[in-house]
């Protein structure tokens, strides 16, 4: 089955709410991990390296969520009216001192508006609604101060915003700019990461910057779906390990649907080049999946395009028995919830 809005509706099932976890697990290498191949089997995630085989190469999205959401608050003007706030959720950076941003509410905005000691004005307004944002200074450096971490819209945020930035946030983040974590990396600590160095397990980075349409469901027909750009970064080293890798039959083990749509979108038919860019690749049923060998990836809402790429890489049939698996076991959801070990069924 190839057929993109057969294969969603094929996948789709009631989730119930309960089932999309609010906290993640604790320690976080304790969360469990379905392994899905020929047989599915069980397992707790920190068993990882018992998976992976000496020469394996982990992949890693070393991408940094930045502190995104900033109240902003409108200008009084001389006779006393305007004011209020504004919720803003930026982006990304399009060119310098330049932010596309969600605003609410978008309709009341008005023209200026100041974040902090920073001033903005609006000078456009994109496709998806999305308002483009002059500032008179680089915010980035006072973002740790006026913003708060944007937290997908179905966990109740609850703890404080500190609490949330260490945890909303991978080990090795090291990267800024995205607005939602890359979270098929919130299940490793340090410590398993010593561990699978301990093993003969190799490490690459790549960056891709999440953006915020990673929330956008599909709401029509899978091929009038519009992806987002997301910028993305592949380095001379990692492209050369990721080639070398491939080249001597060892495992190329993405972490991450975001790695696995930055590989792809660094592959130009026979290997995987260096350089940055913006991707807007969709990855669905019938797309190859040429150079991951293994995915670990969280799991996925139903009639999202994640669930499309999962799909394609380990196939319809298995995925639907996966997911089939675990619901009837309990397994949590999304960004918070447990992970699964896919293989490439091409």
């Amino acid at each position: 089955m190839t057929d993109p809005d057969a294969v969603l509706a094929h996948l789709n099932f009631e989730l119930p709410p309960e089932r999309i976890a609010q906290r993640g697990a604790e320690p976080r290498d304790t969360s469990r991990l379905m392994v899905v191949g020929e047989s599915t089997g069980h397992r707790v995630f920190r068993e990882l390296p018992e998976l992976l085989r000496r020469g394996d190469l982990l992949v890693f999205n070393e991408s940094r969520v930045i502190p995104a959401r900033v109240l902003a608050r409108k200008p009084v003007t001389p006779d006393g009216h305007g004011g209020g706030s504004v919720e803003v959720m930026l982006l990304r950076e399009e060119r310098p001192n330049v932010w596309s941003a969600y605003l609410k509410p978008a309709k009341r905005a008005g023209n200026v508006l100041f974040l902090g000691e920073h001033r903005a004005e609006v000078v456009g307004v994109l496709d998806d609604g999305a308002r483009l944002l002059q500032f008179d200074h680089d915010i980035k450096p006072r973002l740790d101060v006026i913003g708060r971490l944007p937290l997908p819209p179905y966990i109740d945020a609850g703890d404080s915003d500190e609490t949330w930035r260490e945890r909303y946030q991978t080990v090795y983040a090291r990267t800024p700019g995205s607005v939602a974590a890359p979270t098929a990396g919130l299940h490793f600590t340090p410590e398993l990461l010593a561990r699978l160095d301990a093993v003969g397990v190799e490490r690459a980075h790549v960056t891709l910057h999440v953006g915020a349409g990673t929330f956008k469901p599909i709401s029509g027909p899978v091929a009038q779906h519009v992806m987002h750009a997301e910028r993305y970064v592949v380095s001379p080293q990692t492209a050369d390990a990721v080639n070398r890798a491939r080249a001597e039959g060892r495992r190329v083990v993405a972490v991450g649907t975001t790695t696995v749509r930055t590989l792809e979108s660094a592959w130009d038919g026979s290997a995987v080049q260096p350089g940055e860019g913006d991707t807007t690749i969709f990855i669905t049923p019938g797309t190859p999946v040429n150079v991951p060998d293994v995915l670990i990836t969280n799991l996925h809402l139903p009639g999202s395009t994640l669930l499309l790429l999962v799909a394609a890489f380990a196939g319809v049939e298995r995925i639907r028995a996966a997911y089939d698996a675990a619901l009837e076991q309990g397994y949590r959801f999304y960004s918070l919830g447990d992970a699964m070990w896919l293989e490439n069924a091409r």
